[in-house]
């Protein structure tokens, strides 16, 4: 019997996407996002989309559309929305409505009764009210009958080339032993992904360009685009905004691995000629081909992080951010630019989602064999 998955708050499926990988039968997801389930339809054709604010999410609903009763799902993912959690939020804070969302994916976890739970969100759920989110999190899991433990996974550990930090809550109410996949990359493992294995083979654009699907500028140059390629010809969504003129006189001066300090003063943003040289690091950053890129974002803005190409004068294109993200070619991001840029950057990278699946698939095999020895 396959294992089955339903995904909450699953946006574009990034997290689907590495649990299909993995192996898991997806059978349902939700999302308030409209253009995100539109992608989620067309790259997720075992799974019903089902639109709409989890509060609106009936768990009678979900087990008409996954045939499944009560105990019998394996496991029930989500990301409530991470915005009351980020870092990048000043404001942040329990008392956010936004950061009661989990509650949400609790009710249903006590209406489906999964045997597995898994739940991510950004490192910056630690500091809000001293760990009161992940304290609150962790005891209302229990009170349901599971055992959890989280862990900050580091993205580019598992063959996504980004550096990007989530923390996963991993529980299940069968009492199996919990733990978190073991890195794949890095010191004494596989080299990290790099930009140019990447995008490297990814046509080149002009700024502000869209092409339509257009054909690939080389054969795959590395084993990353081989996989994400899946032997596709023509590549979509990769489109690139367009900058102003201002912005495109600050990029002539900024060399690979350069910034906003590279940017002659009269040049700056006003708000930027009273910066400290030590801030905001990551500012019009532009990306070393043999570098990771920093974490993509629901705005690859140039302005706000490291978005600018290695070597052409515009920021990056949909498809190279969904490529950083490690998203299959496959996934026709659906909705305007904006749109596109948000479900890519809201998503878990698929890659660290198939190395969650892998790992709970493990855990599932090694259980069952202590059980039945």
């Amino acid at each position: 019997m396959a294992h089955t998955a339903i995904d909450l708050f699953c946006g574009a499926g990034g997290l689907s996407a590495g649990l299909e990988m993995a192996g898991f039968s997806v059978l349902a997801g939700n999302d308030m996002f409209d253009a995100a389930g539109e992608t989620f339809t067309r790259t997720h054709e075992g799974a019903k989309f089902i639109p709409g604010p989890i509060q609106d999410l009936s768990v009678e609903r979900l087990m008409e559309v996954s045939g499944l009763k009560r105990g019998e799902l394996t496991v029930l993912v989500g990301g409530p929305p991470c915005q009351a959690y980020s870092v990048y939020n000043h404001q942040r804070g329990m008392h956010d409505a936004r950061a009661t969302l989990f509650r949400e994916y609790l009710r249903i976890v006590e209406g489906l009764q999964p045997e597995w739970i898994v739940m991510e969100n950004v490192a910056g759920i630690y500091s809000i009210g001293g760990g009161e989110a992940v304290h609150a999190i962790k005891t209302e899991m229990r009170a349901l009958g599971y055992d959890v433990k989280e862990k900050v996974l580091r993205a580019e550990e598992y063959g996504v080339p980004q550096e990007r930090r989530r923390v996963v809550f991993i529980g299940n109410r069968i009492g199996a032993p919990i733990s978190h996949p073991a890195p794949t990359h890095g010191e004494g493992l596989l080299p990290f992904v790099t930009i140019a294995d990447a995008i490297g083979d990814l046509p080149i654009l002009a700024n502000g360009e869209d092409p339509g699907p257009v054909a690939y500028a080389c054969p795959p140059q590395s084993e990353f685009q081989r996989l994400l390629r899946e032997g596709l010809e023509l590549v979509t969504n990769h489109a690139a905004p367009r900058l102003g003129k201002a912005n495109m006189d600050r990029l002539a001066h900024i060399p690979a691995g350069g910034s906003w300090r590279d940017i002659p003063h009269d040049l700056l943003p006003a708000g930027m000629k009273r910066a400290k040289r030590s801030d905001h690091t990551k500012r019009y950053g532009r990306m070393k081909w043999d570098g990771l890129s920093c974490t993509v974002l629901t705005k690859c803005d140039i302005h706000w992080g490291a978005f600018i190409h290695p070597e052409q004068e515009r920021a990056i294109s949909v498809r190279e951010a969904a490529r950083i993200q490690s998203f299959p070619d496959a996934f026709e991001f659906s909705g305007s630019k904006t749109d596109q840029y948000i479900q890519v950057g809201n998503a878990v990278p698929p890659l660290l989602g198939k190395a969650i699946g892998e790992h709970l698939l493990f855990c599932i095999n090694n259980h069952a064999k202590n059980r039945a020895a």
